[in-house]
């Protein structure tokens, strides 16, 4: 399927922290000009997010959401294995995390984590490592390792622990995704359209390399780095001075940086994403 020509690019700084409204999500839009922030100065909830992509995305919209919209799969034939529950695809492990946290608030994920058989694969605070983690960093999938052979330091969607750790922030947004069936295609699990919207998976560090950033610098905390990196892809600068939260920062460059790389037709047929990969572990938009 030919590759659609997006108009507007958006990209979400998501979080799993607990409660309602998070100051680590930020929505950034970019279409001609510099980009821009959605609402600022609003501390957005998991909901609302997933209703502004359902009622107010913009049409031809290309969205990169910074989370991992799967769990590791290829490198031992499955998601959890020996439990007989365990999904085939990403499209049913959504379905299971959001079946499973029915009753937990603002796209909480807790309740899977807390499931008997799930909890023996993450580690998770307190000192819980599940007997079936696996031990050092976890588990990864083939993304994972590709975003490593760039010069990233991936982690583990199984790794619940630490600042850095992605894997609240992906099985909360697993449960946005499922809500998403029918009405947004996330790629590659789901063909990429001809037309319409459609979303990816991102990794800010991604744009801050593309950007000159190196990816122990990938953080811009100031609007002179913001607007230095924006340059560098050729965007114009936003309006500010001083400082700026690294959340909002990661989505105003990501956003620009997927208006470039949307166009890149490499980055659509990575070298590595079988139709298996695709339709269990997904891939990360950019990640060669």
């Amino acid at each position: 399927m030919n590759q659609p020509r997006f108009r507007h690019f958006a990209a979400i700084d998501w979080s799993g922290a607990a409660g309602e409204r998070h100051r680590g999500i930020a929505v950034a839009l970019c279409s001609e000009g510099a980009p821009v922030l959605v609402r600022p100065g609003h501390r957005w909830s998991r909901c609302e997010v997933l209703d502004w992509l359902v009622e107010e995305l913009p049409a031809e919209t290309l969205v990169g959401f910074d989370m991992g919209i799967s769990l590791a799969f290829a490198d031992m034939g499955a998601y959890f294995p020996n439990w007989d529950a365990s999904p085939l695809n990403a499209r049913t492990l959504w379905g299971m995390i959001d079946q499973l946290c029915t009753d937990d608030p603002h796209l909480a994920a807790s309740s899977f984590v807390d499931h008997p058989e799930a909890a023996r694969h993450f580690r998770r605070h307190g000192g819980r490592e599940g007997d079936r983690f696996g031990g050092g960093r976890g588990r990864f999938r083939v993304t994972e390792r590709a975003q490593e052979a760039m010069g990233c330091k991936p982690y583990s969607n199984f790794n619940l622990v630490g600042a850095a750790q992605v894997g609240k922030s992906s099985l909360t947004g697993m449960r946005l995704l499922h809500r998403l069936e029918g009405r947004l295609p996330v790629w590659p699990i789901d063909p990429l359209p001809d037309s319409g919207s459609a979303v990816v998976e991102i990794y800010t560090t991604l744009a801050a390399l593309a950007a000159g950033r190196s990816a122990g610098k990938s953080k811009m905390r100031s609007f002179e780095e913001l607007n230095a990196a924006l340059a560098a892809l050729g965007s114009g600068p936003v309006p500010g001075e001083g400082p700026i939260a690294d959340h909002a920062s990661d989505a105003l460059l990501t956003a620009a940086w997927l208006r470039i790389a949307a166009n890149d037709a490499a980055l659509w047929k990575p070298s590595l994403l079988t139709p298996e990969i695709a339709a269990t572990e997904g891939w990360t938009f950019g990640a060669r």
